[in-house]
Formats: structure tokens, C-alpha cells, sequence
């Protein structure tokens, strides 16, 4: 069965360049490959078939191909990144006909060469989940089960904050209502009939009862105080009558004037 080939990523512009000798074994440096003169310009297609993956460089326009570099695995020598830039890559081509070539792939744009790294990375790390699947369900008992149950004498402990209370539960008395001076009115009697009212003669007043009219014959009505007695209220009195009765001899010997 012929399997399907996926597109993972395109990018529209590409910058190739020739590799010049290695003096040694280091790394490639993206500094030694005259930058500004690239060999070719073009579009990168990577598409996937199977397990493979494929770096296709195309014409922009005829999308004729211009080179393939066929991708087993990643990181692996097909793809390689160069010591002193994160924009310029080493790609090994091949043709039909069994030959390889190494050449300079660069991108213009970061966020590119970016894209063109995870975009391997993400394939070849689905290839290893397919191959771990695979041999899991060729041997499904070499799998260790996971074991969830509580060992002997294990335990568990449950912390659940923020929790109300009931109202009327122990611990949480419900308040008492507050009367108008800020005093604490205490709880009807168990009958549920309301407590006399003291007056303010000290008389309790008798509660009324559903139907009843208010009537004097049910109120204790303060009654008047009484009125001082005459002697009492005129304490000058006798003066008065003493000091209008005396004579006038009398009057200038003990020194007082009349007015």
C-alpha cells in the first residue's frame, strides 16, 4: 500500500550556498560562505512520507525542483546547524542516482529557521510515539500495570477549607436582635407570646390580644400627682401677714423700711 505524503512546513524564500573546504574538523561557521552572494534562491517544501521526512528546494514560481535532501532522522549529519548563527543550516542533497552533496541553506527571516526546526523536531518525535506504541502491542504483557489501590495502612488526608457552617449548629448561637438604644432584646418565651412591656409608672402593660380595642379599661393610664397643699406651696405666707400687722413704731425700731 502506497502511503500519503503530508506537507509539515513551507517557507516562500530560501537562500542556498556553496560550502567551501573545511580546514578542520570544527563546526561549520556561516561567516566563511560569502553570505552576500548566495548560489540560488527559491521556496522550502518539507513533506513526510511514512517514517521520512523531505527538504524540498522548488522554483518560487514553476515550483520545479531543484534539490531534495532526504531526512532518516533528527539531528543527524542530513541536517546540522552551524556554530555562530541560528538562521544558517547544512543540508545534505541527494539525487536519483545515489549522490550526496552538502550545501548551505540559510533563511532571511529568524522566526523561518525557526519554524523549520520544530517542524523536524515535531515528525520525528511523532516516528518515536508510533514506534513505542508499536512494540507495546506486540508484548502487552511487558508493561508494568499501574497499581493505583492503597497500600496496608496507608492513609489519606482530605483538607477542604472555606466551609460555612449551618445556621444553628453548635458552636454558632444566632444573634439576638438589637433594640433601639443598642440593647440586646431577649428571644420571645417558649409559648411564643410576647412578654409584658413595662410603662413607665413601672405597671406592666398587658399584651393585646388579636381582635382586642384599646380601651382605658385595659391601660394603666399614670394618673395626675398630686397638688401641693397651700402651706406648703406658700412658705412667705405667715411672714407676710406678720410683717403687714406690725405697726409703724414697731417698724422703726427694729430698723426695717417699709417700700
Amino acid at each position: 500500500e502506497e502511503q500519503a505524503e503530508s506537507v509539515l512546513c513551507v517557507k516562500p524564500a530560501v537562500l542556498v550556498y556553496r560550502l567551501p573546504p573545511r580546514a578542520s574538523n570544527r563546526g561549520y561557521r556561516a561567516a566563511e560562505w560569502q553570505l552576500d552572494q548566495p548560489a540560488w534562491s527559491g521556496r522550502m517544501r518539507i513533506t513526510a512520507k511514512g517514517k521520512m521526512a523531505f527538504i524540498k528546494l522548488e522554483d518560487k514560481t514553476s515550483g520545479e525542483l531543484f534539490a531534495q535532501a532526504p531526512v532518516e532522522q533528527f539531528p543527524s549529519v542530513a541536517v546540522e546547524s552551524v556554530t555562530d548563527s541560528s538562521r544558517y543550516f547544512v543540508v545534505r542533497i541527494e539525487d536519483g542516482n545515489g549522490r550526496r552533496a552538502f550545501i548551505g541553506v540559510g533563511f532571511v527571516d529568524r522566526g523561518d529557521a525557526f519554524d523549520f526546526n520544530v517542524a523536524l523536531q515535531d515528525h520525528f518525535k511523532w516516528v518515536r510515539q508510533q514506534s513505542k506504541l508499536a512494540k507495546q502491542a506486540e508484548n502487552p504483557e511487558q508493561e508494568p500495570k499501574l497499581d493505583l489501590r492503597f497500600k496496608e495502612g496507608e492513609t489519606i488526608k482530605l483538607n477542604i477549607a472555606n466551609m460555612k457552617k449551618k445556621e444553628g449548629a453548635a458552636g454558632s448561637p444566632r444573634p439576638y436582635p438589637v433594640g433601639p438604644r443598642g440593647l440586646s432584646l431577649l428571644p420571645p418565651p417558649p409559648s411564643g407570646k410576647s412578654a409584658p412591656v413595662c410603662s413607665s409608672g413601672g405597671q406592666p402593660t398587658p399584651a393585646q390580644l388579636p381582635g382586642t380595642p384599646i380601651t382605658d379599661s385595659v391601660l394603666s393610664w399614670p394618673q395626675p400627682a398630686a397638688a401641693p397643699s397651700t402651706s406648703a406651696a406658700d412658705i412667705w405666707g405667715d411672714f407676710a401677714k406678720a410683717s403687714g400687722s406690725s405697726s409703724p413704731q414697731a417698724q422703726a425700731n427694729t430698723g426695717w423700711v417699709q417700700f
